[in-house]
């Protein structure tokens, strides 16, 4: 697998993706998107992240060989102004699912944000449901911090009432573990 830029040629991956309710199950309950939506709302909206963040946001998963779109990953702060404190999110065709695919990008993501990209901080949130994605943050290093409510645009959606959770390391932690 390799992380690249998205381009216009990912809306057709993005939209299979976001299409399928499985995939999109803990992200807004499995609500389905027009090729429209995708194509001239989240596409660019990923795209302006990397100028947003200087270089950094929404990166496309693609087979190493084939070039076949296989998911996104995300990797920059939560504003601009926060430089050294990066999310790290993920979403995956479900046709990947199990491959440890996931895991290999978020290893990935997480060992740059500490070698090259000076980061103090990588965290990432999820239902507290979405057990297989929990796994994905902890074979990453990531360590539980919360559990906390938020507020769900599309109205509460099932799994909802656990809450979310917050998993995160430390440059310091991510140091102990090499």
């Amino acid at each position: 697998m390799v992380l690249r830029e998205l381009t216009e040629a990912d809306a057709d991956g993005l939209f299979r993706m976001n299409n399928d309710p499985e995939v999109m199950r803990y992200l807004n309950g499995g609500l389905p998107a027009t090729f429209d939506e995708v194509r001239l709302k989240a596409l660019p909206m990923y795209r302006e992240r990397y100028d947003l963040f200087n270089g950094h946001g929404v990166w496309a998963a693609v087979d190493r060989d084939s070039h076949d779109f296989l998911g996104v990953f995300k990797f920059h702060p939560q504003t601009p102004d926060e430089s050294d404190h990066f999310e790290l999110g993920y979403r995956m065709l479900r046709s990947t699912w199990g491959g440890g695919l996931a895991t290999e990008g978020a290893r990935a993501l997480v060992d740059t944000g500490f070698t090259e990209l000076g980061l103090r901080r990588v965290w990432a949130q999820t239902m507290a449901v979405n057990t297989g994605s929990r796994r994905v943050m902890e074979k990453a290093g990531l360590r539980y911090v919360r559990t906390f409510f938020s507020e769900w645009p599309e109205g509460p959606i099932p799994g909802a009432e656990h809450g979310d959770v917050e998993y995160a390391i430390t440059r310091e932690q991510w140091l102990a573990q090499q």
